[in-house]
């Protein structure tokens, strides 16, 4: 348990949506340090956080456990990072695969143009035609640009370029992004 002063401190389990900035990739070390491959943009920051949750993808918020982030260092883009609930290196290599994320509250806003990737799943994609292409189910980063996973129930899921020439507008409040693509694409 975190400690605040002296006093042990209950850390509860938020409320709200977890946005998962990255996933354990594996042990670091021999004191417990583990790897995380980000999925998030500017480690530096979310490093800088004072404990993260982990969880499996599908949990619910509630089921995510807080552990206090003891040190965490980013090397070639890879945060590694001792974490308090992780004692040793059996544990961190225990700890391949968890997710590590935090309350939607606790990140920084965005600047204008900019999205958490948690913000587009669920967007419903619009043509210019105005013809539904499904809603985003997913994003792959790749080296190059982030693609949008549309998917709607019926067809094999679209990959779309989440690059300006493609993506035209999004739009959180209406909860919806406006596309240059063709439905028969």
């Amino acid at each position: 348990m975190p400690e605040s002063d002296g006093v042990a401190a209950t850390i509860v389990a938020p409320r709200t949506e977890i946005i998962v900035l990255g996933k354990i990739a594996g042990a670091h070390g021999l004191q417990g340090a583990v790897r995380v491959y980000p999925f998030a943009d500017d480690p530096e920051s979310w490093a800088r956080l004072a404990g993260w949750w982990l969880g499996r993808d599908g949990d619910a918020a509630e089921l995510w456990q807080y552990s206090r982030l003891c040190r965490c260092d980013v090397r070639n883009g890879v945060p590694i990072a001792q974490l308090a609930s992780v004692a040793d290196r059996t544990a961190a290599e225990a700890m391949a695969g968890v997710l590590v994320g935090v309350p939607q509250a606790e990140l920084p806003p965005t600047a204008a143009d900019e999205y958490y990737w948690g913000d587009l799943i669920g967007l419903e994609v619009i043509n210019t035609r105005e013809q539904s292409l499904g809603r985003i189910v997913g994003l792959i980063d790749t080296p190059a640009n982030a693609v949008l996973r549309v998917g709607d129930g019926e067809r094999a899921e679209r990959l779309l370029p989440f690059v300006a020439a493609v993506v035209l507008a999004v739009d959180l409040e209406r909860r919806r992004v406006s596309v240059e693509w063709e439905s028969d694409w």
